[in-house]
């Protein structure tokens, strides 16, 4: 597998979007028209940033060109490192907070007003595919702590981090008694249910048919796998520590994956981080939803979404109690 570091010298294109949502909530897209690269494509509208302009001032400027708008920008969604065959570039994505004007397509490209549950379904470039799930998904995937003897108050912890908005779990145990284990997990993932969230299990492939809710492959897992082992109506989630288990993720369809770690972590120390440049080194490879984890907490999420992240995930980041 080629290392990312030798993507280093190329130069990097720097490109801003803008999401610009209607009234009823649906999102504009504009497909690429013919003779440019990725022709027919569809994609959240901006360009190129121009030498010795800024992001803000470049997407101003392009949705003038493009759509006859006047924007006023609002915060970043999140910006995408990506390499294609060709080339390298960055996409900076922020949210359109309004507009003056009628939304047209001055260079001839067609416009859709897409729902954001439909936008999934729509043939985009590598680097806007991230930019639907930053829209759709959300931005922090908990990984419960070991069970200890207490289960109720393990159960009581999971309770208190979906009260504080996690919509994402990783049921993770060394269990010792497997039966108590799947009886936990049982409970856990109808607690789950009951909040809107969504489980996974670690690791257990029978267990998570069993209980009807998405798997997370451990890294030699993986690896092994070739293919997706669960359809697609689960979600099937990977931990990835380099490009090579990256790209296999992505072969065989995994839905998101996570990378790390970022930084020193207490469950291992002494063991150093990736850090946030090769972080984002890798992340281009890929289009997958990357949630990065290592030594991160929830008030890490802008910095993860300016590198690529879909957001953290985490343990004693995410965990209450």
């Amino acid at each position: 597998m080629n290392d990312p570091d030798r993507s280093r010298s190329a130069k990097t294109v720097d490109v801003v979007a803008g999401v610009i949502s209607d009234a009823r909530g649906r999102i504009l897209l504009a497909r690429r028209t013919e003779g440019r690269d990725l022709a027919g494509l569809w994609e959240f509208p901006g360009g190129k940033v121009d030498p010795g302009e800024t992001p803000e001032q470049a997407l101003i400027r392009e949705l003038r060109e493009e759509l006859a708008i006047e924007a006023r920008l609002g915060a970043p969604v999140i910006a995408v490192p990506q390499q294609y065959p060709d080339k390298r570039l960055r996409l900076d994505v922020r949210r359109i907070l309004s507009w003056r004007g009628s939304v047209k397509g001055l260079d001839g490209q067609a416009l859709a007003w897409v729902p954001p549950h439909k936008l999934p379904s729509y043939a985009m470039p590598a680097a806007d595919r991230p930019v639907v799930a930053a829209l759709r998904d959300t931005d922090r995937y908990l990984v419960t702590p070991e069970p200890e003897t207490d289960d109720g108050a393990w159960l009581s912890g999971l309770r208190a981090a979906l009260d504080r908005g996690v919509r994402r779990v990783q049921l993770r145990a060394h269990a010792s008694d497997p039966q108590r284990w799947r009886t936990l997990a049982a409970n856990a993932a109808e607690i789950c249910r009951a909040a809107g969230a969504q489980a996974l299990i670690n690791g257990e492939i029978e267990l998570a048919r069993e209980l009807g809710i998405g798997l997370h492959l451990r890294a030699a897992q993986l690896m092994a796998c070739g293919q997706r082992p669960l359809p697609a109506a689960e979600p099937v989630f990977a931990s990835c520590h380099n490009l090579e288990e990256l790209v296999h993720a992505e072969r065989i369809g995994c839905d998101a994956v996570v990378l790390g770690p970022v930084f020193e972590t207490a469950s291992h120390p002494g063991r150093s981080g990736i850090g946030w440049d090769r972080f984002a080194l890798m992340r281009e490879r890929v289009s997958l939803p990357i949630y990065a984890i290592g030594g991160l907490r929830d008030t890490d999420i802008v910095e993860a979404r300016a590198h690529g992240a879909q957001g953290v995930a985490a343990i004693r980041g995410l965990w209450v109690g």
